[in-house]
């Protein structure tokens, strides 16, 4: 998490103004975190507090977080800033993808995003778990929750897999 984090401010000052200049200046002034560093303590925070790692649990989570911190370096993602503070406001998808995987008394369901989110906030989840098959099933979940293109999901579970096999060394195996 903490090289996720760290990644997220070094990159936060080149978002919007890239380098391809691999001897870049590491923090600037304006490095800050983003609301992927948010995300990612939500994704965390909700792994800690909810031993069934439910949709509903982490909804609750990213939402208390966003009010927490409602103004991150370069904002929230306008489809995920409805998500956030506007449910209501949320369009109906189609099922293109398959049904809706959750949807909330509050209104908030996935909105067909394909972004790269879900896999920015998933690092928590590869160092929480002691079988790549639950790392797996549970960085889904954490993609779902918003992105409910195959894509979304498949960013998020490779990311939380490579985290996960790059701390164990096997695939499948518990650590030690």
């Amino acid at each position: 998490m903490l090289g996720a984090i760290t990644g997220d401010t070094i990159g936060s000052a080149y978002e919007f103004c890239n380098t391809k200049d691999y001897n870049f200046t590491l923090f600037l002034s304006e490095s800050a975190y983003t609301d992927d560093s948010v995300m990612t303590m939500a994704v965390a925070q909700w792994l800690l507090a909810d031993p069934r790692h439910t949709h509903k649990k982490l909804e609750e989570t990213m939402v208390e977080f966003a009010k927490d911190y409602p103004s991150p370096m370069g904002g929230y993602g306008t489809g995920f800033y409805r998500w956030l503070f506007f449910p209501k406001e949320l369009s109906a998808f189609d099922d293109r993808y398959g049904p809706l995987p959750y949807r909330s008394s509050s209104g908030r369901h996935p909105y067909g995003s394909w972004g790269n989110g879900s896999a920015m906030r998933v690092s928590a989840v590869g160092w929480f778990f002691d079988t790549l098959e639950e790392t797996e099933r549970v960085a889904k979940i954490s993609a779902e929750i918003t992105h409910n293109h195959p894509e979304g999901i498949k960013g998020a579970q490779a990311t939380a897999a490579a985290i996960f096999l790059a701390r164990t060394g096997k695939p499948g195996r518990s650590p030690g």
